[in-house]
């Protein structure tokens, strides 16, 4: 098996710690280790180092190679710029297709997210194994425990066996309403966004259901054949369609199974999340820093400085050399929001 793990997001829901410079998947904000080495940590026992390829943007290859200097380098698929899911899985598999059989099966997953038993995961890889041999699109969901509405869904449909489903439909995040009705009706998962296939399978895929990607991709494999594979594809990659591959593949392909999976996932999508998976303190306090505290509980702070709560609760304060976050764990989506201002009034030295 062949793993490929997406690597090229800025994740600004972490800003002003993740910057485009260092985005989240570089961060050491659950370990000792970033999320992009616990990822790659959390796959060795089943798939050797060599058969693990991590697609980036150019502008992260260097930090890419810093944090896993045992990769090869070969292992690491560049894209001329960051796009979207669709794009940057359609160039991995053409770039597989180059150095494997294309009967193998490559699971795909994010870098950035958190799972807590690892062995539970690697037995789901198993499963999703048979699955993918059989020519389907294979999507891991996650057994919801609350309903979300941060998550899009997916509706499993007629039972294979014990391990797994045809899929129904997927969904998009719903209101609070609609996601309590999907969680009473016990046949929706949250969306994981991995995914595990033949190379043959996606490649038929996009040309069935994405045929302008397969257009692309055909100009780009006539110029690595003459420029060898770092050649520039940016004009190339352009044309993409900048779609992710749940919309443009998944959503219209027919043999799509799902796989409900519980083994402690989280994607980590913004500072709340990372509040309810850290180790907390008598107070449900998340300290990242040297601190006193009098009266003040559920907070999340990380800080390089001293840093004192008084009277406070439900916070998450983010310092660093030059900025200073402050919002409400129920707003910390909203991050995004600031992000988006610093960029329209171009204050780059921020981003």
């Amino acid at each position: 098996m062949i793993a490929l793990i997406m690597a090229g997001g800025v994740g600004t829901r972490f800003w002003p710690l993740s910057r485009e410079s260092k985005p989240k998947q570089f961060l050491k904000i659950l370990s000792e280790k970033s999320m992009l080495q616990m990822t790659v940590d959390r796959l060795l026992p089943k798939i050797r180092m060599e058969d693990i390829y991590v697609v980036t943007a150019r502008s992260q290859v260097e930090l890419t190679k810093k944090h896993l200097p045992q990769l090869p380098e070969e292992n690491i698929i560049i894209e001329p710029f960051g796009m979207n899911t669709a794009p940057c899985i359609a160039l991995s598999a053409q770039y597989l297709a180059r150095k494997y059989d294309k009967s193998e099966k490559m699971i795909v997953l994010p870098a950035d997210h958190l799972i807590g038993r690892r062995d539970d995961f690697l037995a789901s890889l198993e499963v999703g194994e048979g699955s993918a041999e059989l020519d389907n699109l294979v999507t891991f969901g996650i057994k919801p425990d609350y309903p979300a509405t941060g998550f899009g869904y997916i509706e499993a449909g007629e039972k294979i066996d014990d391990q797994g489903f045809f899929v129904k439909q997927f969904k998009e995040k719903p209101d609070l309403e609609t996601a309590k009705t999907f969680l009473k009706a016990g046949n929706f998962f949250w969306n994981s966004g991995m995914f595990m296939w033949k190379i043959e399978t996606i490649l038929k895929a996009f040309q069935d259901y994405l045929p302008k990607v397969s257009q692309v991709l055909e100009r780009i494999e006539v110029k690595w054949n003459t420029e060898g594979l770092t050649a520039d594809i940016s004009t190339e990659y352009a044309e993409m369609p900048k779609l992710p591959v749940d919309i443009g593949i998944m959503e219209k392909a027919e043999k799509r199974v799902v796989i409900p999976v519980d083994y402690g996932w989280s994607d980590v999508g913004s500072w709340k999340a990372l509040y309810d998976v850290s180790p907390k303190d008598e107070n449900n306090n998340v300290l990242k820093c040297k601190s006193e505290i009098i009266e003040s509980k559920k907070n999340y702070v990380n800080s390089d400085k001293f840093v004192a709560l008084i009277g406070v609760e439900n916070l998450i304060i983010i310092d660093t050399t030059d900025a200073l976050l402050i919002s409400r764990k129920v707003d910390s989506e909203q991050v995004k929001k600031i992000v988006n201002k610093l960029r329209d009034v171009k204050r780059n030295e921020l981003l």
